[in-house]
């Protein structure tokens, strides 16, 4: 029994880590290419000594060239090759023949119609080269290669007059724009510019593109037609007229007349394209227009400019948001400084007519001044009256009422009315205003109105209508009063006074009784004024009020007596301020307590009473730093905080444990000073 064959083993790579140097696929084979490890060598050359071998080899090629072609006859190289070979052997004849039969094969292939036609000229087959491009061209109008390698035939045969029929044959078929520029570049090296023009002409209309027309005019610029040139611009921007017209032509227009000091001509160019282009389309134009200005332009020329840039910009920002009335506002500005009546309007109407989307207040208020600086335009600058009362009527009739109002406009249409000298149109404006949506401000207008023209019977009707609307307002009834103190009726205004303070509810009572006792302060009634501060304390006793009635009394008795009786003026001021001191220790507010120490000891150092202002600074509290837990809203504590407060003397002498407290701390300091070493104990002890 044979023994089965033992395969050898594969030996085990021991070490895989990467060698140090690293060989790439490139490498390997460029060393094989320097080695020559691929290269075969070359097949041993043929000689022909005889017309029978001659023949022989031909035949055999020729087989090989026609199996070929049995095999696959849509393979084009195999024709190509077959030919070229049939041409290397001078065989034009069979080689034609052979081109004959590819077309015949794929009449639509570019290539062997360019081979068949470069043989042809190769071999100064003329004649036949002139008709095999006039069948590709007849059959394949629409390559343009065709074309090209035609009519460069035929110049280079300087047969002028055959490569123009050509390329009026090919200019028939309306080409590309290159087609067309070929055959101006052909008319110009032979000098022949009217026949160029003409092509030009047909150009432009067979490819209406702004380009195509600026290269027109520049070809007659090039050559020295100025009038020409223009006459080209002219009929461009005819051409496309205001639906087509594009900035690159205005920007070609004017610059051709800049290049020939035309520079008021190019001004009225830009001015023109400004005015009919559409403004989204016009960068650049502004920005040709800006450099013209700067370089030939005065001072006034490149303001307009400027000017006409900035409302580009404008019409922008406007077209994005129409409710951006800042914008607006920037615009009227800039179109108002122009002084153009009807352009203005033009823009006020735009600006008012993108009424705010929503009936909320805020919205509308940088809309309303819209038509307040309309109104002032058509009155101060248009001076227009009619025009003026229709645009505030038509602001008024726009604004819902019922929501809210802006009581600026119904003020400023009645003082309008006003410098018409319509006194009853303004009254009645403002009593419509009243009537639909009172307010304070439309009130308080209409009041200064009244005491202007001296009707205060009219201002009396009117403050007892505005404390009906609003009996809760302080001011309205602080400024009755006061109007009827200037008008010498102190009786009538004490008892407004009195109809105010007697209120339920007050905005600002602090303002109102300070008011009142002011008051009754200027008309010297000191008695008056006492009770008012009895009768305010009995509603609060707040510091202030303590403090400024203990100034009062000081003020008042120095007022109403002599020099003589000074010690009993400020005892009663010192005794304002013990019931304040009592009374808000009995509040428990320290902070307040604390100030009216402050001012109750700045008043014992100006009388310079030694012993009094020792009592008061006896009173001073002494500042602590405390620490208290922090509560959250739900009841959970976060952590600790430090806070200050005050330790008042008769507090602590009213509370044993602070007295015993005290004592405590004393004795401790005592100890401290008496025994060093003691004191280090107990510092170790106090930070344990």
């Amino acid at each position: 029994m044979e023994k089965p064959l033992k395969m050898p083993k594969v030996a085990k790579v021991k070490n895989k880590a990467p060698a140090e140097v690293q060989i790439t696929a490139e490498q390997l084979l460029r060393e094989a290419k320097e080695r020559d490890l691929e290269i075969l060598p070359p097949p041993p050359k043929q000689k022909i000594s005889d017309p029978a071998e001659l023949a022989d080899y031909q035949q055999r090629k020729r087989k090989t060239f026609e199996d070929n072609l049995r095999k696959n006859r849509m393979v084009v190289s195999h024709w190509i090759k077959y030919a070229q070979w049939e041409e290397s052997q001078k065989e034009i004849h069979r080689a034609r023949s052979i081109w004959e039969r590819a077309l015949d094969n794929e009449h639509r292939n570019i290539t062997i119609w360019l081979k068949y036609a470069e043989m042809e000229m190769k071999n100064k087959q003329v004649n036949h080269a002139r008709n095999l491009w006039d069948r590709a061209v007849t059959i394949m109008p629409r390559v343009n290669q065709f074309w090209y390698k035609y009519t460069y035939m035929e110049e280079m045969l300087e047969n002028i007059a055959g490569a123009r029929q050509v390329f009026e044959r090919w200019m028939e078929w309306q080409p590309e724009e290159q087609a067309w520029q070929t055959y101006v570049n052909f008319e110009l090296r032979y000098k022949e510019i009217d026949r160029a023009r003409a092509i030009y002409e047909r150009f432009v209309y067979v490819h209406p593109d702004v380009k195509n027309w600026i290269k027109f005019a520049r070809f007659e610029e090039s050559h020295g037609f100025i009038h020409g040139s223009r006459r080209v611009f002219e009929r461009a921007v005819e051409f496309f007229g205001d639906d087509y017209i594009d900035e690159r032509l205005f920007i070609a227009f004017a610059r051709f007349e800049e290049g020939q000091k035309e520079h008021d001509r190019a001004r009225v160019i830009y001015k023109y394209a400004l005015d009919h282009l559409p403004k989204e389309q016009t960068k650049e134009l502004y920005k040709a227009y800006t450099i013209h200005e700067k370089k030939y332009g005065d001072r006034a020329g490149i303001e307009d400019v400027i000017v006409s840039k900035r409302k580009f910009q404008y019409e922008q920002e406007v077209a994005i948001n129409p409710q951006n009335y800042d914008a607006w506002f920037d615009y009227l500005r800039l179109i108002e400084a122009e002084g153009d009546y009807d352009i203005i309007r033009e823009i006020y109407e735009r600006a008012i007519s993108n009424v705010p989307p929503g009936n909320e207040k805020n919205y509308w208020r940088r809309y309303i001044y819209l038509w307040i600086n309309y109104a002032l335009f058509e009155e101060l600058e248009a001076e227009d009256i009619e025009r003026t009362r229709q645009i505030y009527k038509t602001c008024l009739e726009l604004l819902p009422h019922k929501k809210f109002t802006f009581s600026k406009v119904w003020l400023y249409y009645a003082q309008f009315e006003i410098r018409c000298k319509d006194l009853q149109r303004a009254r009645k404006i403002l009593g419509m205003g009243l009537g639909m949506c009172p307010h304070d401000k439309l009130f308080r207008g209409y009041i200064e109105l009244e005491i202007q023209l001296r009707e205060f019977d009219r201002c009396r009707l009117l403050y007892e209508k505005f404390l009906e609307f609003g009996p809760e307002n302080c001011v309205t009834w602080m400024k009755f009063a006061e109007l009827e103190t200037l008008l010498g009726d102190i009786d009538r205004a004490r008892a407004i006074f009195e109809l105010a303070v007697q209120q339920p509810r007050l905005d600002m009572p602090e303002l109102l009784w300070k008011a009142y006792i002011d008051f009754e302060v200027a008309q010297e009634e000191y008695d008056f004024a006492r009770q008012l501060y009895e009768r305010l304390l009995e509603r609060t006793h707040h510091v202030k009020v303590w403090m400024s009635y203990a100034k009062f009394e000081l003020t008042a008795c120095t007022t109403e007596s002599n020099e003589d009786d000074s010690t009993l003026f400020r005892s009663l001021a010192r005794s304002v301020y013990r019931r304040a001191n009592d009374t808000l220790r009995q509040t428990g507010d320290k902070e307040s307590r604390v100030l009216l120490l402050e001012a109750w000891r700045d008043f014992e150092v100006e009388t310079g009473e030694e012993d009094e202002l020792e009592k008061v600074i006896a009173k001073m509290p002494r500042r602590v730093k405390k620490r208290q837990k922090i509560v959250s809203e739900d009841g959970v504590e976060e952590g600790w905080e430090e806070v200050f407060d005050y330790i008042f003397p008769e507090d602590e002498m009213a509370r044993p444990n602070l007295k015993l407290l005290a004592a405590a701390k004393m004795w401790k300091k005592l100890k401290e000073t008496n025994d060093p070493s003691e004191n280090t104990e107990s510092e170790s002890s106090d930070q344990i």
